[in-house]
C-alpha cells in the first residue's frame, strides 16, 4: 500500500478529523447537548448508564457557505433526540461505532463502510450512537429546497430523502470521498483561513448535484423529467436565460434580449412561458432574489441592504422585500443579521 493510500486508511479508520476546529469537548453530558444544541438544534441527550464513566462527546466543526463539514464523536452509548431538525439536511458517515438511526417510519443501522444515514429536516430522528464517530455534513435547507426546485422545475418547498444510504453503492462510495477531501482541505487550510468564495461555490454546487441527482427523494421523478426536457430545450431559450443570469444586474431590455437569441419577442415571452412556466421578468425576479441571498450570507456587517439591492437592479424595495420573505421565509435584514451572528 503507498504512502498516499495508508494515509486516506488511517483517515477513514476513525481517527479524529479537523482537530483545529474544536467547538466542543466535554465529559459532561448536560454541557454536550446544550453545547452541540447551539451548532446543530437543541436535542435531548440521554447517556444510556444514569451514571455514565466512559462518556465524551466532541465535535468539530468547518463551516462555509450554506453548509459545513463536521466531526463528531461520542463515548459510550448514547440516544439522541432531536426531533424534526427544521433548518438543515444532514449526511452522516460513520467512521467509528455504530447507529441505529430511526427516522420516521425508517429505521436503520450505520456502521463504517456499510450504511451512512441522510436527515431530512421535517422528518422526525431518533438515534442511538454506540462508541459511535461520524463525519457530517450540514447543507442548510433553503439551499437544498431551491436547488431541487430548480432540477425539478417545480416551486421551492419541502422534499424529503431516502435516509439510507448504501455506503456499498459506487455513488456513495464517491459522495465519502468528497466529504473526506473537502475534510482534508479544511485541515489544510486551517481555521484562520477562507475558502476563496468561487471555490466554496463549487464545493456546495457539487454536492448538491451529487445529492439531488444519486440519492432517492420526493423529486426524484421530477428532477429526471424536467432534466430531460432541459436537454431538449431550444437553443434560442438557453441563451435567453444565460443572457438574464449574465445582466441580470441591469434593466430588461426586451429587445436586447430577443436579438442575443435570435427570436423575436413575442416568440421568447412564449417559450419562457412554455419550457420554464414562468415570464422573462419572473425569472428575473428569481434570479436577482438568488443574487441578493448570496451578497448578504457574505456581507459585510456595515453592509447597506438597500446598496445592494439598488446594485442588483431593484427598484422597489417594498416589493423586493416581501418576495424576498416569500421566497426564503425571512427578512433580507434577518439574513444580514444571520450572517454578523
Amino acid at each position: 500500500m503507498s504512502a498516499a493510500e495508508l494515509e486516506t486508511s488511517a483517515r477513514r479508520s476513525g481517527a479524529e478529523r479537523l482537530t483545529a476546529f474544536a467547538r466542543v469537548t466535554t465529559d459532561d453530558v448536560d454541557e454536550a447537548a446544550e453545547q452541540i444544541g447551539r451548532i446543530f438544534c437543541p436535542h435531548d441527550l440521554m447517556p444510556a448508564q444514569a451514571r455514565p464513566s466512559g462518556f465524551y462527546a466532541t465535535h468539530n466543526c468547518a463551516a462555509f457557505d450554506g453548509f459545513s463539514i463536521n466531526y463528531v464523536a461520542y463515548g459510550g452509548s448514547v440516544t439522541i433526540d432531536p426531533g424534526c431538525l427544521e433548518r438543515f439536511f444532514l449526511v452522516q458517515i460513520p467512521l467509528a461505532g455504530t447507529a441505529r438511526i430511526r427516522a420516521g417510519a425508517r429505521e436503520l443501522d450505520t456502521a463504517p463502510e456499510r450504511m451512512a444515514s441522510l436527515l431530512s429536516p421535517t422528518i422526525p430522528t431518533r438515534m442511538v450512537w454506540t462508541g459511535c464517530a461520524q463525519a457530517i455534513l450540514l447543507l442548510d435547507r433553503r439551499v437544498v429546497e431551491q436547488r431541487a426546485a430548480a432540477l425539478s422545475g417545480r416551486a421551492a418547498g419541502t422534499i424529503e430523502f431516502d435516509p439510507a444510504i448504501d455506503l456499498d453503492n459506487p455513488a456513495a462510495r464517491s459522495l465519502w470521498a468528497k466529504l473526506d477531501d473537502l475534510m482534508t482541505l479544511a485541515e489544510r487550510l486551517g481555521p484562520g483561513a477562507r475558502l476563496p468564495a468561487v471555490a466554496g461555490a463549487n464545493w456546495r454546487e457539487a454536492l448538491l448535484d451529487h445529492l439531488l441527482n444519486a440519492q432517492p427523494h420526493g423529486l426524484s421523478g421530477a428532477v429526471r423529467t424536467f432534466s430531460g426536457r432541459a436537454e431538449r430545450l431550444p437553443r434560442a431559450l438557453r441563451a435567453a436565460r444565460d443572457c438574464l443570469h449574465d445582466m441580470a444586474c441591469e434593466p430588461l431590455d426586451l429587445v436586447q434580449l430577443a436579438s442575443s437569441s435570435g427570436v423575436g419577442i413575442r416568440a421568447l415571452q412564449l417559450g419562457f412561458r412554455r419550457h420554464f412556466g414562468v415570464s422573462i421578468s419572473e425569472m428575473l425576479l428569481d434570479i436577482r432574489l438568488a443574487k441578493l441571498h448570496a451578497r448578504l450570507s457574505r456581507a459585510a456587517p456595515d453592509a447597506s441592504i438597500t446598496g445592494i439591492a439598488f446594485d442588483l437592479g431593484f427598484t422597489h424595495l417594498g416589493r423586493m422585500a416581501g418576495a424576498y420573505r416569500e421566497k426564503f421565509g425571512e427578512t433580507p435584514s434577518a439574513t444580514l443579521r444571520r450572517r454578523m451572528s
